[in-house]
């Protein structure tokens, strides 16, 4: 009788012992989804929406007040891209070199996957044709100079192109900022001659047209031209602020 009365604590702490083992593992993996939802939430910027946006007259470049473009790759074109640059709302005309310290200059980026709908300038028949089925992003491929930290994008063109439940996540990284396209569950896809307007805003106004945005469109990346600020060190950009 003794012996088994010994055993039994002995058993005891040995189960305990075993058990604790993959509770310690669960602690783990807890810590780590915790650390990698806390990471996406620095890096998660809250959208607004394009339609609340009350602005003033475009810039006028040498290309006139819109850049037009295309997202290509070595296999085609995959997307065509409208841009602007607009002074706050009042503002007219909008001429950087006049504009009071502090203007906000708001760049507007409409892009249309596969094509714009016209057969002189879009990316459809007779344009390097590419059949868009999905379009996983729009983001930057340069740092967003001068970014103040408002963003956003037209939530009734995503609704249009994306359906519900669907969801446009933007996020600030090393090279400016992302618009993710998150389809949920039933949500549709991004797909050919869809339009969505996207927007950012900077203290600094564009110093031209350079290759600085893309899409991830049909798995592949295609990048082109729009509207970019020149690098100012004495301007902060809340994508790399600390």
């Amino acid at each position: 009788m003794k012996t088994a009365l010994f055993a039994l604590p002995t058993l005891a702490i040995a189960l305990a012992a075993c058990s604790a083992e993959p509770a310690e593992d669960i602690d783990d993996m807890d810590m780590a989804g915790e650390d990698e939802e806390l990471e996406v939430a620095i890096e998660r910027r809250e959208a607004g929406d394009f339609m609340d946006l009350e602005l003033g007259a475009k810039i006028v470049g040498p290309q006139g007040p819109e850049v037009k473009g295309r997202l290509t790759n070595a296999e085609g074109a995959f997307a065509d891209i409208t841009s602007y640059v607009a002074c706050p709302a009042g503002m007219d005309p909008c001429d950087p070199a006049t504009a009071p310290e502090g203007t906000i200059y708001t760049y507007v980026h409409i892009v249309y996957p596969g094509e714009d709908n016209d057969p002189s300038t879009g990316s459809g028949t007779g344009n390097d044709a590419s059949n868009v089925e999905t379009t996983e992003a729009f983001r930057m491929t340069m740092p967003s100079h001068g970014f103040t930290g408002v963003a956003g994008f037209s939530k009734a063109e995503a609704r249009a192109a994306i359906g519900a439940p669907s969801d446009i996540v933007l996020t600030c990284h090393e090279n400016g900022l992302s618009w993710s396209i998150e389809e949920g569950e039933g949500g549709d896809q991004w797909g050919q001659g869809e339009p969505i307007t996207f927007y950012w805003q900077s203290v600094l106004p564009p110093a031209g047209p350079s290759d600085a945005y893309e899409v991830f469109a049909n798995y592949t990346a295609a990048s082109g031209p729009g509207p970019y600020p020149a690098a100012d060190e004495t301007v902060t950009n809340v994508c790399s602020a600390g």
